[in-house]
C-alpha cells in the first residue's frame, strides 16, 4: 500500500515540475453512463449508473500521453438481470477513482485510436453479492484501469470510448461508454 502511495503521489505531483519531455498540458473532462458487474455471476447482470471524471494530459509525443485523473462512479442495482427478470445478484459501486493512465495513440489525422492503462484507487463503497462472492466493502481499493476509443477531431478534441477500472479486491470491474472534450492549457 506504500508503494502504491508513492507512485500516486509521484503522479499527481508531476504537474508542478516543468519537465522538458512535456510536449503540451492540457485538461480533459469526461461523463458517461456507468456500469458495474460482477467477475462471476449466476445471473447475467449489469448495474448501471453515473460516471465522471477530468484528468490533466501531459503529451510526451504525438502518440503518448500521461494522464493523471479523479473521478466518479455511481452505480445501484434495480434487482433485475439483464433479461429482465428478477434477481438478488448485484454488482454496486459509489466510489472516487485517483491515478495515473499512460495513453497510446495511432497518430493519424481526424479519426485516431488509443488504448490506456495504469494503476490507481478507489475510494468508497462497494457491493457484491452474487452465488459465488459476497463483498460489503467500504474504504480504499486499488484498481487497474483500461480504457479504449477514439480520439477525433483536427486537433483530437474529442474523445469516444470505453473506460474500465478493475476492482480484483471486491470481485467486480466498473466502467462507462463515456464522451470528453479537452482543453488545451498552454496555447
Amino acid at each position: 500500500m506504500k508503494k502504491m502511495l508513492v507512485f500516486l503521489t509521484i503522479v499527481l505531483t508531476s504537474n508542478f515540475a516543468d519537465a522538458q519531455f512535456i510536449k503540451e498540458k492540457s485538461i480533459s473532462a469526461q461523463i458517461g453512463y456507468g456500469i458495474s458487474v460482477p467477475y462471476d455471476s449466476f445471473d447475467d447482470i449489469a448495474d448501471d449508473g453515473f460516471y465522471a471524471q477530468g484528468e490533466l494530459v501531459l503529451k510526451i509525443t504525438s502518440w503518448f500521453e500521461l494522464r493523471p485523473y479523479a473521478g466518479f462512479i455511481i452505480t445501484n442495482s434495480n434487482g433485475k438481470d439483464l433479461n429482465n427478470n428478477p434477481t438478488y445478484e448485484k454488482a454496486e459501486s459509489k466510489a472516487f477513482l485517483l491515478g495515473g493512465k499512460a495513453r497510446l495513440r495511432a497518430p493519424i489525422p481526424w479519426v485516431a485510436p488509443f488504448i490506456e492503462t495504469g494503476i490507481g484507487t478507489s475510494i468508497g463503497k462497494f457491493e457484491t453479492l452474487t452465488g459465488y462472492h459476497s463483498f460489503d466493502k467500504s474504504g480504499v481499493i486499488y484498481h487497474i484501469p483500461f480504457a479504449f476509443g477514439l480520439e477525433l477531431g483536427k486537433d483530437h478534441n474529442v474523445d469516444l470510448g470505453f473506460t474500465y477500472y478493475f476492482q480484483p479486491s471486491v470481485k467486480q470491474f466498473v466502467g462507462a461508454f463515456a464522451f470528453g472534450l479537452t482543453f488545451p492549457l498552454n496555447k
